[in-house]
């Protein structure tokens, strides 16, 4: 699962309502980037799909997570805080390097 799935995934955890218009403008993707997404997790059998009338009297999607699709998310989610954290602590060192290097080059300036 790529993390535009699983950013999916999470959205429609939290609010399975959304219509892909507004899952698209909330995840910052096109409509038809939203669309694929949402099928691939449809045809994954992550996600399900019921046809219900809002209250604009349009028919429109509820999209729920399958047993499937909840433990897939506590999978990728805690592969993503695994990565995310790995990722900090890389970004962590790094800065510090720098803050190193500049104080290095300030210092030898000034002499």
């Amino acid at each position: 699962m790529d993390e535009s799935q699983f950013k999916t995934l999470r959205e429609l955890a939290k609010d399975g309502t959304l219509s892909q218009r507004e899952l698209s403008k909330k995840m910052g993707l096109s409509l038809g980037r939203v669309n694929y997404l949402v099928n691939e997790l449809l045809k994954k059998g992550f996600i399900k799909a019921k046809r219900f009338k809002n209250s604009k009297h349009k028919i429109a999607y509820m999209y729920y997570l399958t047993p499937s699709g909840m433990s897939e998310k506590v999978i990728q989610t805690f592969n993503f805080l695994q990565r995310k954290t790995e990722e900090y602590e890389r970004l962590k060192q790094e800065i510090e390097a720098l803050r190193l290097e500049h104080h290095e080059n300030h210092n030898n300036k000034d002499k």
